[in-house]
Formats: C-alpha cells, sequence, structure tokens
C-alpha cells in the first residue's frame, strides 16, 4: 500500500472542528459548549475530504467507507450502546441507581468512597473483559453517587472510566489482550504477568490520589435503600464475574430492573417499561452514530494509505539505530505505533490488530522480549482509548454523565498514571540491548 500522509488530513480537521468549536464556547462562557457542535456533525466534513481525496470511483470510496461503518467491532459496541442505555434508564426508572448508591454507601466509609468506586469497577471490567459494557453498568451509580455526596461529578465518572481501562488492558478474556499476544506469539499468561507489573504501580497511585481527594467527602442524603432494587445491579456483577457474554449480560440486566420496576413501583406498565427501554436507546443516539462514522472514517484513512505512512516513518526512526539492535528505541517504536494508530481509528483492538504486524517486525529486529511487546502494545492502547476524547469509553461515560469529554479525560487519572509509569519502564528499564 502506497504511504499517503495527505490521507490523515480528515482526521485533523475532525479534531479541529470538534475539539475547536468546543474551546470556543467554552470560552465564552457557553453552557454545554461541547455540545454546540455536536461530534457527528463536526465528522461530516472530515468524511467529505476523505472521500474527496481518494482515488478510483466514487461508488468504490464509498463501499470503503461502508465497511468500516459495518465492521464488527463498531457493531458490536453499538449494540452494548443500545443496551446498556436501556439497562441504565429502566434501573433508573425501578429505583435501582439510588437504592444501589445508598446500598453502597451504607457499607463504605465515605472517605474510601472514590477508591472503592475504582476498585469495583476494576474487578469487574476484569471479568467481563470489556471496557464498553463496565462503563453502561456502574457509570449511573458513579453519577448517583456524587449527587448523594459532595464528591466531584468529573472525578467519580473519571474513576469508572480509569477503572474499566484497567480491567480491558489486563482482563484474558478482553479482545485487546487477545489480540495483541496473539500478534507478538506468546503465552497470555506471560503477557499478564508482565503487564500486571506495570499496572499496579499506576493503580496503587491512582487508588491513592482519589483517597486524597474524596478523604473530607460527606454524604449529604440518607441512605435507606431497598435492597431488591439493587438486585439487577447485583445480578449484572455476577454475571459478568461469570463470564457471560456482555450483551448478555445487559440483556439480562434489563429483564431483572424491568420485573423490579413492575413488582415495586406504583403504576409502573408494560408500556412504560417499554418507554423506558426506548429512552435508553435514544439517549445512546449521538455516541452511536459518531462510533459508526468514526469506522467509516478510519477505513477510508487505512485504504488510501495514512496508517502505512504512520508505521514507515516508525520503521524509519528504528532503522536509523545502525545494524545493532536496541531495545529501547525498538519497544518506544511499538509504543507510538500502537498509539497513533489508536489516535486514528479511535479503537484500540483494531489499532493492536493493524500495527501488530509492525510491532512483530520491530520487535525480532530489535530484540524486543514477545512478551514485552504484547504488553506495550495492549497498555499504549488502552492508555490513548482511555483519553481520546472522541473514543467511545470518554463518549459513553459523557452521555450518562451528561459531561464534557474533555473535562472527563482530564480526571481520568489511571490512564495518565499507567502512561506515565510505562514510558518509565521504557527509559529506566534495564534493557540488555540498549547502546
Amino acid at each position: 500500500m502506497r504511504a499517503n500522509p495527505l490521507a490523515l488530513l480528515p482526521l485533523l480537521l475532525f479534531l479541529a472542528l470538534f475539539i475547536g468549536s468546543g474551546v470556543y464556547y467554552q470560552a465564552a462562557n457557553v453552557d454545554f459548549a461541547f455540545y454546540q457542535i455536536s461530534a457527528p456533525v463536526a465528522i461530516l466534513p472530515a468524511i467529505v475530504l476523505a472521500l474527496a481525496l481518494g482515488s478510483g470511483a466514487l461508488n468504490k470510496r464509498l463501499e470503503t467507507f461502508i465497511n468500516g461503518v459495518g465492521d464488527n467491532t463498531i457493531i458490536t459496541m453499538c449494540l452494548i450502546y443500545l443496551l446498556a442505555g436501556a439497562f441504565a434508564s429502566v434501573a433508573k426508572a425501578a429505583g435501582g441507581v439510588d437504592a444501589t448508591v445508598n446500598f453502597g454507601l451504607s457499607i463504605i466509609p465515605s472517605q474510601f468512597v472514590l477508591p472503592g468506586l475504582f476498585i469495583i469497577t476494576a474487578f469487574v471490567a476484569t471479568a467481563m473483559g470489556t471496557s464498553m459494557g463496565t462503563i453502561g453498568a456502574i457509570a449511573p451509580i458513579a453519577l448517583g453517587l456524587s449527587e448523594a455526596s459532595d464528591l466531584s461529578l468529573p472525578l467519580c465518572i473519571g474513576a469508572v472510566v480509569g477503572g474499566a481501562m484497567f480491567g480491558d488492558n489486563l482482563s484474558i478474556i478482553s479482545d485487546t489482550t487477545i489480540a495483541a499476544t496473539r500478534s507478538q506469539g506468546c503465552a497470555m499468561r506471560d503477557k499478564f504477568h508482565m503487564n500486571f507489573l506495570i499496572a499496579l504501580p499506576a493503580a496503587i497511585l491512582t487508588l491513592l490520589w482519589l483517597y486524597i481527594q474524596g478523604a473530607d467527602a460527606t454524604i449529604t442524603q440518607a441512605t435507606d435503600y431497598e435492597f431488591m432494587k439493587v438486585i439487577p445491579y447485583i445480578a449484572v456483577l455476577v454475571l459478568a464475574i461469570s463470564g457471560l457474554n456482555v450483551l448478555l449480560v445487559l440483556f439480562t440486566g434489563i429483564i431483572l430492573a424491568g420485573a423490579v420496576a413492575l413488582l415495586s413501583v406504583v403504576d409502573y406498565s408494560i408500556a412504560q417499561y417499554s418507554k423506558d427501554i426506548y429512552a435508553g436507546y435514544t439517549g445512546m443516539q449521538e455516541i452511536l452514530i459518531l462510533s459508526l462514522l468514526i469506522g467509516g472514517l478510519g477505513a477510508l484513512m487505512k485504504a488510501q494509505g495514512g496508517l502505512e505512512f504512520l508505521a514507515q516513518q516508525i520503521q524509519r526512526f528504528t532503522n536509523k539505530r545502525g545494524d545493532e539492535p536496541h531495545t529501547r528505541a525498538g519497544e518506544a517504536a511499538i509504543s507510538v505505533a500502537v498509539a497513533l494508530t489508536n489516535v486514528c481509528t479511535a479503537n484500540n483492538t483494531v489499532a493492536i490488530i493493524i500495527s501488530g504486524g509492525l510491532a512483530k517486525d520491530i520487535a525480532d529486529r530489535q530484540q524486543v522480549d514477545p512478551r514485552r511487546s504484547a504488553c506495550l502494545l495492549d497498555i499504549f492502547s488502552c492508555v490513548v482509548q482511555g483519553l481520546l476524547p472522541y473514543g467511545a469509553q470518554v463518549l459513553l461515560a459523557g452521555s450518562i454523565a451528561g459531561l464534557s469529554p474533555l473535562l472527563i479525560i482530564g480526571n481520568i487519572h489511571y490512564s495518565w498514571l499507567l502512561g506515565l509509569v510505562a514510558i518509565g519502564t521504557i527509559i529506566f528499564r534495564n534493557h540488555p540491548h540498549a547502546q
């Protein structure tokens, strides 16, 4: 495939329109600054530019775009959006969010609420193997915790997204872990062990920071609750831990939450149940449309050589190190490759699949341990994915909490710390072949 730097221009245009407009309206003190020009609209000029930059018949370019929209991972994410939205909507109507929040506050001291939120989310995400399903299930609880206390909502949501990315990075059933180990040819358990040694310090630092931030928290409402209304959330957590498919987990949660609402909420009917499910769907409309369009835009940029250009630049960097293996440079190149690819695709699994072959080649030439290359692929894809203002995880959390994506990413402390710890291991770790 021919490398083409111009193929990256559509992404830059989208970022300029989406983030630039949000910053402009924020400076003008406009409420909901990042919703004045919605992301699904801001991406349309970028798609037009990507189609214009392509060569060949227009129908062929449109076919590439549509194939990207219909990518398996994109469609799976969209189904998770719909089910997560429906579950959150029905559970709230049943009183499940308030009951679960009060249940948690009744057993966890207020100063440990934020660290506890991170730990629970990380545990669930590790068990489920998906950050999206985890955020969909737990972000409403974080929203309720913030409303029931004086804890910052961005901080609560940031703790949830950070915990979700912890699990996404480490879970042995996560698609990112599977893609990373397969592409680098190493055993799952070996990658997990090496990955855990990097993730653990970042998690401990995150817990300390969250404890400090929430040490003076006060609960501003009573913590009475009906345990029956907590059952849908407990069921979702137990099913997730059991390894059941995330779509089935969320679907079961919708059924249980509906049953609780029908039994415990006065005048709640099947018709209202149906309306609540549909309300959950419509609440995910923006993120669903954006995810589809980003999938198509990413496919166009890949087909036109944008990702190939990034790969060639990274290879050129490693080739400059000479014939002698330079492990540190190889590790840096692998990390940069997957990070930049993730920025372009907004999907960490796709980023690993695309850059996996390049990473394997770099690892072989620079004598990087396959366990290490798989670890770096997974870590830096998850770090970037967790901090992208147009990434699925941040958008889902923002949709549930009604927060600006930029406000959220500034509070996802785990992702920032994981990136810093991983960079530190590249710079300061003893590399036997480093020059």
